[in-house]
């Protein structure tokens, strides 16, 4: 752990920026809250994306609330909202934009760029797997350089900058699944599951007495999240804890001397460095919210489902044993330490 990171939010500056995020973070919640029930764990995970700057993965059954979800979080944070549905026939200058050419009044022709809906602050990507790949693949830059490039004409996104991608696990019929280049640019995989009997009760009180949905305010600004968002590289994580999250990542990787045998024996490929930095920053990002200003292995534990789902790939193996990612990612929290050594379970 670094001194000098310590002392960063030892400022009057930082310790007033942490203030106005705890308020916020509240402010926040609170709004969502007149729309979507339940799923806080879910709307946690959405929130730690948008604070790290990363991009999220959304896998739900239909009527889930995914859409909404997105809507009414980009309006409590005050950000602008733009929503694409995938289809098959989408071009990739649907996404990105493109030069048309105008005249003006003296009848001379110029290209102009007319940007597409990729240019907002939140991006809704509805139904991602339902586009064919040169269509997903307009996303990858942006993602990755939060740039567009037409005609050879690289245009800036204005930050900050979030895709949150939705997808249907059960319908795989006119589907084209995700490249791995572009889903490890996802720092999440969530799955939003059905709610309790008690949120689906109270769902059902809520819209089906009202017409209209419950107007939800803005609390914070662009430039605020942006402030959030170097707020959070501030937090201090200790070597033990980034030496445990190192382990973790290395441990999915088959031929790798502390992967445990469930690896060698279920796993293909295992998670990418990208992964070590995702999940160390993501730490960061669950730590401030939960009031702390330090990282623990807990916070480590708890992300590596989100984290690194969509990035451990299994072999025939697994589908014959009916062995799941989340299966082998669960053992090796439990068995994983921060010095490397694995126990001999699984």
């Amino acid at each position: 752990m670094s001194s000098e990171t310590v002392s960063q939010l030892d400022t009057e500056e930082a310790r007033t920026l942490i203030e106005t995020f705890k308020g916020s973070l509240e402010s926040i919640r609170i709004e969502v809250g007149k729309v979507i029930i339940g799923q806080e764990e879910v709307v946690d995970n959405l929130l730690m994306t948008l604070l790290v700057g990363g991009h999220c993965l959304i896998t739900g059954m239909p009527g889930t609330a995914k859409t909404l979800l997105v809507r009414t979080l980009a309006s409590a944070l005050g950000l602008s909202f733009k929503r694409i549905q995938f289809t098959p026939d989408l071009m990739p200058t649907d996404v990105t934009g493109t030069d048309i050419i105008e005249e003006d009044a003296n009848g001379r022709r110029t290209w102009t760029f007319v940007p597409g809906p990729l240019f907002a602050n939140v991006l809704l990507a509805d139904e991602i797997n339902r586009t064919p790949p040169k269509t997903q693949s307009a996303l990858l830059e942006a993602m990755q350089e939060k740039t567009v490039t037409v005609r050879g004409s690289v245009h800036q996104i204005a930050p900050p900058f979030f895709v949150l991608a939705t997808q249907n696990p059960i319908e795989l019929e006119g589907t084209y699944p995700l490249p791995e280049a572009q889903l490890d640019r996802f720092l999440f995989n969530v799955i939003l599951d059905y709610l309790s009997d008690d949120d689906e009760l109270a769902v059902v009180e809520r819209f089906t007495t009202r017409m209209d949905v419950p107007e939800v305010g803005a609390v914070t600004t662009p430039e605020q999240i942006l402030q959030f968002q170097a707020l959070v590289r501030q937090v201090p994580i200790s070597d033990t804890v980034s030496r445990f999250a190192v382990n973790l990542v290395r441990s999915t990787r088959p031929d790798d001397p502390i992967a445990p045998e469930i690896v060698k024996r279920y796993v293909q490929y295992g998670a990418s460095v990208r992964a070590t930095m995702f999940l160390s920053l993501a730490a960061k990002a669950r730590a401030l919210m939960m009031g702390r200003y330090h990282v623990t292995q807990d916070d480590i534990a708890a992300l590596v489902l989100p984290v690194m789902r969509h990035r451990v790939l299994t072999n025939y193996f697994a589908e014959s044993d009916k062995v799941s990612v989340d299966d082998i990612l669960t053992q090796l929290t439990e068995t994983v330490d921060d010095t490397g050594r694995t126990s001999k379970t699984g």
